[in-house]
């Protein structure tokens, strides 16, 4: 089991469950995820989906050894959902998304973020883009996304340096809503999912289509933007460069790439 599913209250809890793994996608949880989300959507039960992390990952991102096995081998075979099939979900979801960031959130467990309505991040956690350091391109729609949610220069340094983020400056840009000792992290963060699930679903999506409706076409053409320098770059010199080091070990020498 690669993803805990639990309710209560109206609100489903959904915990990202590869702790050995710092919680990163392989492509067993980008299913696990995308398919609990497409059905937290039609579920007249569920008013409010709360997403966090088991150990002391929120997520490591992408799996990078299932990344190396996808850019090098042929006979790789991808989830039913994959990546984009998960983004595809998080661009769909019609009710209040609340993100719980526990532990390290990288790639992915960054970029989340620009689909969360609320987010609440523990004083230990810490977030990370490392696409450059990858030698690939933004994903998830952020580099139109983070923009809007903690400004341009924020949103360059997030996703050009590759360095991590503390907690207490991911909420002074504005990337999360609210910081909280370890301890209190679920339970601030399920008290709020709770004060939304109380009041009508009709009325929580109405207001959440209202403010997300104008952003789909900004998303849409951002991803096909994003998908188009992954493509070009994933398998290139500097991505190979990048999870060869990563499999062995070692940092990466990107000297003249």
């Amino acid at each position: 089991m690669t993803l805990q599913i639990t309710d209560a209250n109206r609100v489903r809890t959904l915990t990202l469950d590869r702790p050995d793994a710092l919680n990163a996608f392989n492509e067993a949880l980008y299913d696990a995820t995308a398919a609990a989300l497409l059905a937290a959507a039609t579920d007249p039960e569920v008013a409010v989906v709360l997403l966090t992390g088991n150990g002391r990952g929120f997520s490591a991102g992408t799996d990078l050894l299932e990344m190396h096995a996808r850019a090098t081998d042929p006979a790789f075979v991808p989830g039913r959902h994959g990546f984009p099939g998960l983004v595809d979900a998080l661009v769909a979801f019609p009710k209040p998304l609340v993100c719980a960031v526990n532990g390290v959130g990288l790639g992915i467990g960054t970029t989340i973020l620009g689909f969360a309505d609320l987010a609440f991040m523990s004083t230990s956690a810490r977030l990370k883009c490392p696409f450059t350091s990858l030698g690939v391109a933004p994903e998830a729609a952020s580099s139109y996304l983070l923009p809007l949610l903690i400004g341009r220069q924020n949103a360059a340094w997030v996703l050009q340096s590759s360095e991590w983020i503390d907690a207490e400056l991911a909420r002074e840009m504005g990337l999360v809503w609210r910081v909280c000792e370890p301890d209190e992290l679920l339970p601030t963060a399920r008290a709020h999912a709770e004060v939304l699930a109380a009041k009508p679903i009709a009325s929580l999506v109405a207001v959440k289509r209202t403010m997300t409706e104008p952003l789909r076409a900004g998303i849409d053409a951002a991803r096909e933007r994003e998908d188009a320098a992954f493509a070009e770059l994933m398998g290139g010199p500097a991505n190979l460069e990048a999870l060869t080091a990563f499999a062995e070990g070692r940092q990466p020498d990107f000297t003249g790439l």
